[in-house]
């Protein structure tokens, strides 16, 4: 073993360490890198481990000569302890805790090997090690991907390569290579892309027989009758508009009708029954119920209606369009010869709810959500809500990646999308988990779901725009894991995501991070032990990571090989295109797309 030192002074958190001298120090230059291993005598034939996070030299005079001094301050990480065969395995924790004047040593290969090799449950690989790549890096597949997973990293780090090559690990692919190709595993991933990046990722060779279900804006089927109580209320009511209590109940009354009349088969329906329901009726009942005129005559209530054939006042016949006549005040009507009043109805209080109500079903960009057919033109309805889930969960082509392409998703209902799948992803793994514990088994159809650019939907602010899709993650990072379904949490901005969710992240990837506020929301979420690590987040190589974690022996840097085939992240050359010849654009296309007329082109 190569004696570098001798320890100073030893605490659960630091060990200084002072190098032998000058010539030494030279010596091992090379391995005393910040980041970089020594092992650390105990006195008992243990060692422990520690990562070097800084070293300082001094120069002192001595017998009036020049000497220098130098200092490494290391934190503990592990131990290296004999097992009942007198080989040596590395424990976490510390363990093992040297005092001074205990020798110093190098970190060679094979103690690499002892640490890093591929064992026990130390079964997924996720990159090697950044000052020695020929040691690769594993971890512990089921509490990696079993707990959540946070992701951070500026613009240009390899963020989306990182995502990207983690999950061609855990599906099998290598290379272009399906590994699977002949056997398919049983792993499920949902991943929500904000900016069409992934599909690139995930498409392969028919040869390989990798199934992608990608679902974009023009694909997605998401009937709005699946809105629980706060999404419904998120897209059509305005919270802040005076009476908007009297609009949500109204709505709500409407809304549970219009459900028990289109499902009388079933009991106890409710607000938040996934059931159908026809919007259009709903909205022509609250407009028929603003505009509501009536008149009495022989004992009776009648609507009073341009249509000349007299009806009897009655809810059920408010669910179509009805044009009323005018309020007649204190006089008789001149057509139909009685008093008509707006006596019932809500006379015109709602006439910018019913505005509203009308803009959204008329929005073209919004008929994924409000107008979803399936091919034969019909609407989907109650009896069809297995094959909508099988949609999200890949069961319809059993596809093991389902990319969710946000990026056509109209901003005002980015929220309501990811708050509305997610709640269904949770909810099928909840009322599974339940069946699969009556006969004492788990849950064996465990799901991931990607949150890319997760700052965009789950702000660490309580803007009321993201309240829904905020609340439905922060649901599954709270209790998702103990029915089989984690996140993974990518962001370039980690300290404007939700704080809920980052504290239940188990294990952090984090790529370069070069804005201060950022790089101190991480250091505060890390280990003591990482601390000397995390100080060089800023400084990191493009697809180099510090991993840390409950999955993790020890918090490494690492470096992740780029993925084959690669998503579609590269920014564009902007300096070498401003220098070609002067390009065309088809401006009828550009416009076209931006009219929502062709969102089918990626």
């Amino acid at each position: 073993m190569s004696n570098l030192g001798h320890v100073v002074s030893s605490s659960p958190t630091s060990i200084v360490i002072e190098i032998n001298g000058l010539e030494d120090f030279e010596k091992f230059k090379a391995d005393l890198q910040v980041g970089k291993f020594l092992k650390i005598e105990d006195g008992n034939h243990n060692f422990a481990i520690a990562s070097i996070k800084n070293i300082s030299g001094q120069q002192l005079e001595k017998d009036g000569k020049p000497e220098w001094k130098f200092i490494i301050e290391a934190s503990p990480s592990g131990a290296l302890m004999k097992d009942d065969n007198e080989k040596y395995v590395f424990s976490r924790g510390v363990q093992v805790l040297p005092v001074p004047t205990e020798k110093v040593h190098i970190f060679d290969t094979a103690d690499l090997d002892i640490i890093f090799s591929k064992v026990g449950n130390y079964n997924y690989k996720v990159g090697s090690l950044s000052n020695n790549k020929s040691i690769d890096f594993h971890v512990d597949g089921d509490k990696f991907f079993g707990k959540h997973i946070g992701i951070v990293g500026s613009t240009g780090s390899g963020k989306s390569c990182t995502v990207a090559r983690i999950l061609h690990n855990a599906v099998g692919i290598d290379n272009d290579i399906n590994e699977n190709c002949e056997a398919q595993k049983n792993s499920h991933i949902i991943i929500f892309d904000m900016h069409s990046e992934y599909a690139s990722a995930f498409t392969m060779h028919e040869s390989q027989k990798f199934n992608l279900n990608s679902l974009n804006v023009d694909g997605l089927k998401l009937p709005y009758w699946l809105m629980n109580s706060e999404e419904l209320e998120s897209l059509f009511i305005e919270g802040s508009e005076q009476g908007a209590h009297n609009q949500i109940s109204q709505f709500k009354k409407a809304v549970i009708l219009n459900k028990e009349k289109y499902n009388t088969n079933l009991n106890s329906i409710t607000y938040d029954t996934p059931v159908y329901f026809s919007i259009t009726e709903v909205f022509n009942y609250i407009n028929n119920k603003n505009n509501l005129t009536t008149f009495e005559k022989d004992g009776k209530t009648y609507l009073a209606t341009l249509n000349t054939t007299k009806q009897e006042y009655c809810e059920d016949c408010l669910w179509n369009e009805i044009s009323f006549e005018q309020s007649s005040g204190n006089s008789k009507h001149p057509t139909i010869g009685e008093k008509v009043s707006k006596d019932g109805g809500f006379n015109g209080e709602f006439d910018r709810f019913v505005s509203r109500l009308e803009t959204k079903l008329n929005d073209k960009r919004l008929e994924f959500l409000l107008k979803p057919t399936k091919p034969s033109g019909d609407e989907y309805e109650t009896k069809d809500f297995e094959e909508i889930l099988k949609q999200f969960l890949g069961y319809l082509d059993k596809s093991n990646v389902t990319i969710v392409d946000l990026s056509g998703v109209p901003f005002e209902v980015l929220s309501i999308t990811v708050s509305l799948i997610s709640r269904l992803v949770f909810d099928f793994a909840f009322h599974y988990s339940k069946l699969k514990h009556k006969v004492n088994e788990t849950n064996n159809v465990p799901f991931m779901i990607v949150c890319e650019e997760a700052h965009n939907y789950i702000p660490r602010s309580n803007n009321s725009d993201f309240k829904a899709s905020k609340k439905s993650i922060e649901r599954i990072a709270k209790e998702g894991r103990k029915y089989g379904l984690s996140l993974m949490v990518v962001s370039q901005r980690p300290s404007e995501v939700s704080d809920t969710i980052f504290s239940q992240c188990s294990n952090f990837i984090s790529l370069r991070l070069t804005n201060t506020i950022d790089q101190g929301y991480i250091k505060a979420l890390l280990p003591d032990s990482a601390n000397g690590l995390v100080d060089l987040l800023p400084s990191l190589a493009q697809g180099e990571a510090l991993i840390v974690g409950d999955a993790v022996l020890m918090p490494s840097l690492v470096r992740l090989e780029k993925p084959r085939p690669e998503p579609k992240s590269a920014s564009v050359n902007v300096f070498t295109e401003w220098n070609t010849h002067w390009q065309e654009v088809a401006f009828t296309t550009v416009i076209e797309r931006w009219r929502k007329q062709d969102t089918t082109s990626t």
